[in-house]
């Protein structure tokens, strides 16, 4: 079994993703390859570089003018081309296709002549929008019909001139809907169901959760961080972005520091150096960490966390805060509510009202005051498998080998 996967990056999010599905492959004896454009890829996984920088960057201006991300870097698609006869894989897999680097529709007319089995990996929106990956905070139903007069037109992929919403709608609804063979993957049953109302209801859609590294992310022992920053008198609500914005809840965090107990701090990792120095003086800013072990003995060491994101199509900071035993506070937006596991004597965690900062206060006072329990402090939890990496691998590997056996009947 041959499978080649294509992604933006080679080793960030997505890229670990793939990455990791490569080793499962080679593991049963199988083959694999990335190709990507951004950030290599490991050591152990073979690649193929596609187009350059200079490639991406062009793409990405003419973006920002034009609106047409994903329709420039033809040359480097037709490249990558030549590159995939070569290898000649039985599978290809594809993950995000959008981040200035790849001409779709050169890409899947050549999927539709070269009669292999495709996966595409969803891990945004972007695949049935015309523009943007994420809606769900400006509650827009365009994409169900036909997009148009985007409001998300100035976030990512940014336009800064024309909206051609409509237009890519259209284009990528013809290119994409003409891949015989194609299966679609969510990393979430929200995400899945979003897929089922959009013009990709066609395909078959499976759900793989994201995995998390279990040997990285579990209780870490000790006060390092909390030494480190002159918090051991405080109780710590944390939040992690890789990036924050809007939709991660920067502006909810900020506000929620005003409504806690005073032997509580907020702490948020992942910020700009710009956004640390506008925060207010009960919030502890830290950079974005490259650090596994730091940012696991981080969330070790906190005593509840906050996901305020409404946009998520998995929410993987979550589970990783859960496996690291500190108890989660999420709302009840898109995919994040199935990170947590509410009942029973396993519960992880609580679900509020999307913003409802109102009622994260009052989570804490009453985790203050005894009223409600210190989930997954007090025993070892059985953790989801469902969220392991392993475990992820295996479904997709199991599909692989679905797809292979359907393909030689």
């Amino acid at each position: 079994m041959r499978v080649l996967h294509i992604n933006i990056c080679g080793n960030l999010s997505t890229g670990n993703i793939a990455s990791d599905i490569i080793r499962e492959v080679k593991l049963k004896g199988g083959d694999g390859i990335l190709a990507y454009a951004r950030n290599a890829v490991a050591d152990d996984i073979p690649s193929i570089l596609i187009g350059s920088q200079a490639d991406v960057y062009a793409h990405a201006v003419l973006s920002r003018i034009t609106d047409r991300t994903g329709f420039y870097s033809k040359k480097a698609t037709l490249k990558l081309i030549e590159e995939i006869r070569a290898w000649n894989p039985d599978i290809i897999h594809l993950h995000n296709l959008h981040g200035y680097y790849l001409h779709v529709g050169v890409l899947f007319d050549f999927l539709k002549e070269y009669h292999r089995p495709v996966v595409w990996t969803l891990h945004d929106c972007w695949a049935f929008t015309g523009h943007c990956p994420y809606f769900s905070a400006v509650e827009c139903e365009r994409w169900k019909s036909g997009c148009h007069d985007c409001p998300e037109k100035k976030n990512y992929p940014a336009s800064l001139l024309l909206d051609q919403s409509r237009r890519n709608y259209r284009d990528k609804q013809r290119y994409f809907l003409n891949v015989p063979d194609m299966t679609l993957v969510t990393p979430s049953k929200w995400l899945k169901g979003i897929v089922g109302e959009s013009f990709l209801q066609g395909y078959p859609c499976e759900v793989v959760y994201n995995g998390i590294d279990q040997k990285k992310f579990y209780p870490r022992t000790g006060q390092t961080f909390r030494e480190k920053y002159r918090l051991l008198d405080k109780r710590i609500l944390l939040g992690v972005a890789s990036t924050w914005s809007r939709r991660k809840g920067y502006e909810d965090f900020c506000k929620l520091a005003e409504l806690l107990p005073d032997n509580w701090i907020i702490v948020m990792v992942g910020l700009k150096k710009e956004q640390i120095q506008m925060l207010p003086a009960d919030i502890v800013g830290i950079e974005r960490t490259k650090d596994v072990e730091e940012l696991a003995q981080i969330y070790s060491e906190s005593d509840l966390y906050f996901n305020a994101s409404v946009e998520e199509t998995f929410g993987l900071t979550t589970v990783e805060a859960i496996f690291c035993g500190t108890p989660a506070v999420v709302y009840n937006s898109t995919a994040v509510p199935e990170c947590v596991q509410t009942d029973g004597e396993e519960a992880t965690g609580y679900i509020v009202g999307r913003g409802d900062i109102a009622a994260v206060a009052d989570i804490v006072r009453r985790l203050e005051d005894g009223s409600l329990p210190w989930l997954g402090r007090t025993k070892e939890l059985d953790r989801n498998k469902e969220f392991f990496k392993e475990e992820a691998c295996k479904k997709y590997y199991e599909l692989y080998q679905t797809i292979m056996e359907r393909k030689t009947k």
